[in-house]
């Protein structure tokens, strides 16, 4: 059993690694509708563009050109985009000297507030105070920006652009120059206030090649995890573990005896289910280990109780009363009752986790409810039946008479009020 259990955590891994691995994206050239602005015409006209590209977080696109300057500087064109069909907003970008991270970023902000045509650009210095929630106000930063400029087109394509021209310093390097972009829909005179916290915006930075376009995906290893983190703990803790409930309880006894069989799947599942769900967790540790400027609270504090109550089930297979032991009913309903509690917490902070994902978890959360779809049903069925064989055989012995009804509820206490009454864990 151990061997077959390794082969298939082995193939399980592939899988996930190969589904992680294939369904990565790559840089794409910009849509045509963002082409088709008048803002990217005009850039294209004036300033000869010659690249745009795709950004890989908040449906943003950015186009550049660049050449040197005479003071062997850079000079920059830049153009990014991206939709805000509501009233208010910011949008900014922005450059790191340091690493591809939002604290220590030089930005070009641009906020549109209601009732206010053109919205207003200026420049600011994110530091750690930002992250700490203090306010940010325009300031003066160390690269000469020129010809700022922002437009907002209402309406449904509702694109909210921002232009302007960047000297930098020789310490940006052009070949791996560290930029990050932000979207937010909250703003208060020329203070653009905290953005959304999915990992969408947190994810939203990158190390471009200005000469090529070619980029580097900072976050590319972590989305990685992400994903492998989450195909772990949907197979292991949200299909496994559940599948192992329903073969104890519906194949123990009644209404299908797989006398010694059942124990074997029951355990294999649990044992399977925990093993991939523990390495999914560990990697959710690792995942929130590295996220040092947020963290999502329900989502971890879930999970650590879901490992902590799934090890606890885990230890009751060695160490659970003998059957003749007077506390064993007791330990049963302790038994029972943490692994309903899991099968509650489980699809939970799934659900949180897909939550995260937010707006790329389609695909997870339809795949999820096909799960819990597929698995309810099995589950109704069995229970049909099991509640139509149970009445069906209680009939019949209430019809061959009452003598043979007492003697046989004597050799069989409890199961007239439930067709699962006593059945226990395991042997």
């Amino acid at each position: 059993m151990k061997s077959s259990t390794l082969n298939i955590i082995f193939i399980l891994a592939l899988f996930s690694l190969a589904y992680a691995t294939f369904s990565s994206k790559s840089s794409l050239p910009c849509s045509d509708d963002f082409l088709d602005l008048d803002a990217y015409k005009r850039m294209y006209t004036e300033k000869n563009t010659t690249q745009c590209k795709k950004l890989t977080t908040l449906h943003a696109q950015f186009s550049w050109n660049y050449h040197r300057t005479s003071h062997n500087q850079t000079q920059i064109n830049v153009l990014i985009g991206t939709k805000l069909i509501t009233d208010m907003g910011w949008l900014a970008w922005g450059v790191n000297p340091d690493l591809p991270m939002m604290v220590g970023t030089r930005a070009i902000i641009a906020i549109k507030v209601p009732n206010q045509s053109i919205p207003v650009v200026k420049t600011y210095n994110i530091t750690k105070d930002t992250k700490l929630h203090c306010a940010l106000r325009p300031s003066g930063i160390d690269v000469t920006v020129q010809n700022m400029k922002a437009e907002h087109i209402a309406g449904d394509n509702g694109y909210f652009t921002v232009f302007a021209t960047l000297i930098l310093p020789e310490k940006y390097d052009i070949t791996s120059l560290n930029h990050v972009w932000q979207v937010g829909y909250l703003a208060e005179d020329l203070e653009p206030k905290m953005h959304s916290t999915s990992l969408q915006n947190f994810d939203s930075k990158e190390i471009l090649d200005l000469e090529t376009g070619h980029c580097q995906n900072v976050v590319h290893n972590r989305q990685h995890l992400r994903k492998i983190h989450g195909i772990l703990n949907i197979i292991g803790w949200g299909t496994l573990l559940p599948i192992g409930v329903i073969v104890a309880r519906y194949f123990r006894q009644f209404p299908f005896e797989l006398k010694t069989w059942w124990f074997s799947f029951h355990y294999s599942c649990q044992a399977l289910g925990y093993i991939l769900g523990g390495i999914g967790w560990g990697l959710g540790l690792l995942l929130g280990h590295e996220s040092k400027y947020y963290a999502f609270h329900k989502h971890r504090v879930l999970g650590i109780c879901i490992f902590g109550f799934t090890t606890l089930q885990m230890l009751a297979f060695r160490l659970k009363p003998r059957r003749e032991d007077e506390y064993r009913k007791h330990w049963n309903v302790y038994h029972h009752f943490l692994g309903y509690s899991l099968l509650v917490m489980i699809p939970l902070n799934i659900y949180q986790g897909i939550k995260i994902l937010k707006p790329d978890n389609r695909t997870w959360k339809w795949a999820y409810n096909g799960i819990l779809v597929l698995l309810a049903i099995v589950v109704s069925a069995l229970e049909i039946y099991t509640w139509t064989t149970f009445l069906i055989n209680n009939n019949k012995k209430k019809s061959s008479g009452d003598g043979k009804v007492a003697a046989t509820s004597k050799t069989n206490e409890g199961s007239r009020n439930s067709p699962q009454t006593d059945q226990g864990t395991s042997n």
